[in-house]
């Protein structure tokens, strides 16, 4: 009887689970997360502007090509596309495994072998001498400039010392002596080539670096009087420098000398007006403007295209200083916060410094546009920074791979002062035993 009456109480209803069923966990768990607002901006801005570039290069370069060779004139064009495509895949490799890839010894091998080659292209016999400057090694029509590299190095090099030594930011001594023991050789070796406005992005992007940093503005203020000082001694120690800023202040009076190719560019942003005067129908490029399709492509825009068409493109800039800024705020550690301003920074600095000496409010510097002038070295340079960008961006990315030297060393405080802590306690132990 007792077990009669127990049985019908011990028949509990099934619970129901409430875990999903197997077949929509495994949907959900293949479910791809949608990549976030910054991550679709910078692809989306740096996309269009490479488009436009190809639009550009071909534009601009065409006419010159048929005059001079007779040919088609697509020889620039297609060695445009040819690098773009090498810049994509390397901008899809670095987004997917970046910060994995480019770990600290990676690096370091990237900053000593910009400096071998930098001193190599300086050599006889292995650059090659443009426009009198020795900048390039050259394969046939394919040329490679060392300087680009070295840029990308910097900013991975800079970025690493001051996440790894964020107290020594407050000595001045302390924070700019190892770096400027690597920046300052390698600007000199760029200013020698000469490339003035390499050198100058270097700089800017440098200080933009130690100023997300933390660096007191009385110490920038320090380094600014020093570079200011460094550009005068330049400018009176080569005469063609002190010749460009002379130009720079009075283009006019020196129109058909020193100050021909900014004259050129002003007359070419004249004569666009609001709508310009067609795509393809300039005629400033064809005649007039040296290096339409490289230093001035922004002169060409703004002839066929007009004020609008230039408009597009601050436009674009401004979306990858937005993605690139937000995607620092973002990120998770110092390092990378470092990393995506500092590759933010390069870009911006050298677009703006191209569209001031295109507007005529810069001494001419002969940096390229990013992503539109034909540049074919400079070009494979900004995709690869716009892919660590992407990385950084990527919420998979927001958990560092990358252990940051600040943990390490709070990591290694902690295990000294527990193994302090464990002898202390010890040493009391046998102390109680001894006296027993």
């Amino acid at each position: 009887m007792a077990r009669a009456a127990a049985a019908p109480s011990s028949r509990q209803p099934p619970k129901k689970s409430t875990s999903a069923p197997t077949g929509v966990r495994r949907r959900a768990a293949g479910r791809r997360v949608a990549p976030p607002l910054e991550h679709q901006i910078l692809m989306t801005a740096t996309l269009c502007l490479l488009a436009f570039g190809a639009v550009m290069v071909y534009s601009a370069s065409s006419p010159l090509g048929v005059l001079n060779g007779g040919g088609s004139g697509t020889g620039e064009f297609f060695r445009y596309l040819i690098f773009g495509a090498i810049g994509l895949v390397a901008m899809h490799v670095l987004e997917r495994r970046g910060m994995a890839l480019l770990d600290q010894r990676l690096c370091r091998l990237m900053l000593l072998g910009s400096f071998g080659l930098l001193v190599l292209v300086l050599l006889p016999g292995f650059g090659v001498v443009v426009n009198g400057a020795r900048r390039w090694f050259a394969a046939g029509p394919i040329q490679f400039q060392p300087s680009e590299l070295m840029k990308i190095s910097l900013v991975l090099y800079v970025a690493r010392y001051l996440a790894d030594h964020p107290k020594r930011l407050r000595s001045f001594r302390r924070a700019i002596t190892p770096i400027a023991l690597v920046a300052a050789p390698a600007i000199l070796l760029i200013v020698v080539e000469p490339d003035l406005g390499t050198a100058l992005v270097v700089a800017f992007t440098m200080t933009a670096l130690l100023i997300a940093a933390g660096m007191p503005m009385r110490y920038m203020a320090v380094l600014a009087a020093l570079g200011v000082g460094a550009v005068m001694l330049l400018a009176l120690a080569q005469p063609y420098q002190a010749a460009r800023l002379t130009s720079f202040l009075h283009p006019w009076s020196v129109g058909r000398s020193a100050g021909y190719q900014a004259v050129q560019g002003q007359i070419a942003l004249g004569s666009g007006g609001l709508l310009g005067v067609g795509l393809g129908k300039s005629v400033q490029k064809i005649f007039y403007l040296p290096e339409a399709q490289t230093d001035f492509i922004l002169a060409v825009i703004g002839e066929e295209l007009g004020v609008l068409g230039i408009f597009g493109v601050v436009c674009l800039y401004g979306m990858i200083a937005y993605a690139g800024l937000r995607t620092a705020r973002r990120a998770v550690g110092r390092y990378a916060k470092l990393l995506a301003t500092g590759l933010t920074s390069l870009i911006l600095c050298q677009g703006i410094l191209n569209i001031f000496v295109v507007l005529g409010l810069a001494p001419l510097t002969g940096v390229p546009l990013p992503f539109i002038s034909y540049a074919p070295t400079n070009l494979c340079v900004m995709l690869a920074s716009v892919g660590l960008l992407l990385n950084i961006s990527r919420p998979g990315a927001r958990r560092l791979h990358v252990v940051e030297g600040p943990r390490r060393e709070q990591a290694k405080d902690r295990d000294r002062r527990r193994r302090d802590r464990w002898a202390r306690r010890a040493g009391a132990g046998g102390g109680r035993r001894a006296q027993r």
